[in-house]
């Protein structure tokens, strides 16, 4: 059973390692904030510190005036675009266009971690601005990392000028160790007032349109199978979206909803109680939900989209089952099927260890600083 980090074991925004300090310095947007909501970034913070590369929260104030930074990594730098005023959203981005223009005249390197290549196409709020953005923000990248190959190709396929800007595939880190693990899969279920020999289908994290969660319910409301259940747990992004799903789970008692943030304790136990997890997206680039349902040892049903492609040849199609087209009650039956074939037994994510992680991105930001192209 897997253990947890203490923690606090990192509570400052910045950190060093006195014993093997070294003269790199990174700012990243973000390195320690945000644990709650994904640890990602937090986790390849402490493993940079731990390789004694100094890393430092984003700070407008450090980046204006303080000490020099040698490189500003940006994960999720479009988070400019979020707000419905558009007002908000231009001098938002007028301020972090004048805060690249200024970081690299200081000197210091712009690298973006390609999460995603904007927002979704039913998701966009303002168009016009998205683009100018990204028009805005390419230009100024000095690197690049992408989680995956097939990522780095939609990236330059998307934004040609990328295929000038040295880039690096550098994979998203496991979940193993991240989030408490001490429950069992019975423990999870009586907790959660699920049978034992119940066929358990869950989808878990924030509920956007994007994510399909709708049809997912429709889907699995076409089975006959009784003694199924789906839930799904996660916070729903828009009023729309939380009718349509609260008006399916009313009409389904073997569909049960948690519509709200799960808590960081809380995800062992919408994991441990699975069979299957189920991420029936519309479209996508990476999924760090899919790594998390392979760290608890749960099977995967997702899109044969994106870097998901990948993400099966690497850990194996029983464990990263893929489909084309629309999710189908069928599509779901069996894979609810399969994954009882894999009870006692874990996927092999050796690609995604955060000490090989860690060394590929140090190896990368010094790349980058001394010139060199990967």
């Amino acid at each position: 059973m897997n253990t947890r980090l203490p923690k606090n074991s990192r509570t400052a925004e910045h950190c060093t390692n006195a014993s093997h300090k070294s003269s790199l310095k990174i700012m990243a947007s973000p390195a320690f904030k945000g644990r709650a909501s994904n640890p990602y970034t937090w986790f390849l913070a402490e493993q940079l510190c731990r390789r004694g590369v100094q890393v430092v929260e984003f700070s407008r104030r450090e980046l204006l005036i303080g000490p020099h930074v040698d490189i500003w990594h940006l994960h999720w730098p479009d988070g400019v675009l979020v707000s419905p005023m558009p007002v908000k959203v231009v001098v938002k981005m007028q301020i972090l266009a004048a805060l690249l223009c200024w970081a690299r005249l200081r000197g210091t390197r712009i690298v973006w971690t390609v999460h995603n290549l904007g927002s979704h196409a039913h998701e966009k709020r303002h168009p016009w601005l998205e683009n100018w953005f990204w028009r805005m923000f390419i230009p100024r990248v000095d690197a690049y990392i992408s989680l995956t190959e097939t990522g780095r190709q939609l990236a330059m396929d998307k934004f040609p000028a990328l295929a000038r800007t040295p880039g690096f595939v550098i994979p998203h880190g496991h979940y193993r160790d991240l989030y408490p693990d001490i429950v069992t899969r019975a423990g999870a279920r009586a907790r959660l007032g699920l049978p034992v020999d119940a066929r358990v289908a869950v989808f878990v994290g924030q509920i956007r349109p994007y994510k399909n969660v709708p049809r997912l319910i429709d889907v699995f409301a076409q089975m006959g199978d009784s003694n199924a259940v789906l839930i799904v747990a996660g916070r729903v992004r828009t009023q729309k979206l939380h009718r349509a799903i609260t008006l399916r789970v009313a009409a389904d008692p073997r569909v049960r909803a948690c519509l709200a943030q799960v808590p960081e304790e809380e995800m062992q136990l919408y994991l441990r109680s699975a069979d299957l997890v189920v991420l029936p997206y519309d479209e996508v680039l990476n999924s760090g939900t899919a790594l998390l349902a392979l760290s608890f040892d749960r099977p995967v049903l997702v899109p044969a989209k994106g870097a998901l492609l990948e993400l099966a040849q690497s850990v194996g199609s029983e464990w990263v089952r893929l489909f084309h087209g629309e999710l189908t009650p069928a599509l779901l039956e069996d894979a609810l099927l399969a994954a009882a074939a894999l009870d006692d037994r874990r996927p092999d994510l050796a690609e995604y260890e955060w000490p090989r992680i860690a060394d590929a991105t140090a190896g990368a930001y010094a790349q980058i600083l001394n010139g060199t192209n990967p």
